[in-house]
């Protein structure tokens, strides 16, 4: 492993303090799971922390908001409160970025997601997300778009208003100020 994709252990023991605080701190969302063994998964799987390290640095405040028994996974999330701040103003993938003429935005989503080695949330998964608190008040973010609406030039997102959550569609090469992306990573 390269040391881009490589924490330092200084960088590894802050960041896991860090993420236990977290976990502590949001046992609701992981009410029965156990901060030792997630660690140790952790620990053992040091590209997988890079990744989790890029949420964070990009203002995702990921926790664990699932574990899949079956397969033994723990699921992080982005649980920022609104579309982290360091994934905004994104169109949503590299063909959109490359249809834009002029105003072009700086990254993609799906782009900026794979350079972090994590997945946009599907539909599916940003509505048991926003069963764990309300999440994007305030903000929209992008999520995985079906193929038979990408192929028509649109992209999928989603937020929370009006006590309920909404999904959305729009050019997949439109970008705001206000929607990024939250992304997801299995362990």
């Amino acid at each position: 492993m390269s040391n881009k994709t490589k924490l330092s252990q200084e960088q590894t023991d802050k960041f896991l303090d860090a993420l236990k605080t977290r976990f502590e701190e949001n046992r609701n969302r992981h009410p029965d799971l156990d901060w030792a063994k997630i660690q140790e998964k952790l620990v053992a799987s040091p590209k997988k922390l890079w990744s989790l390290y890029q949420m964070e640095e990009t203002g995702g405040e990921p926790d664990v908001i699932d574990y899949k028994k079956e397969a033994d996974e723990y699921v992080f999330c982005d649980c920022v409160a609104e579309s982290p701040k360091g994934r905004r103003s994104v169109c949503y993938d590299q063909e959109a970025l490359e249809s834009r003429k002029e105003h072009k935005p700086k990254h993609s989503a799906v782009g900026m997601a794979a350079e972090m080695g994590i997945d946009l949330l599907t539909e599916e998964q940003y509505r048991a997300l926003q069963t764990l608190g309300k999440f994007d008040a305030k903000t929209s973010s992008w999520v995985l778009t079906p193929p038979a609406i990408r192929e028509k030039g649109g992209a999928i997102f989603g937020d929370w208003r009006y006590g309920q959550v909404f999904i959305y569609h729009n050019g997949a090469e439109s970008y705001y100020a206000a929607r990024g992306f939250r992304g997801i990573l299995t362990l």
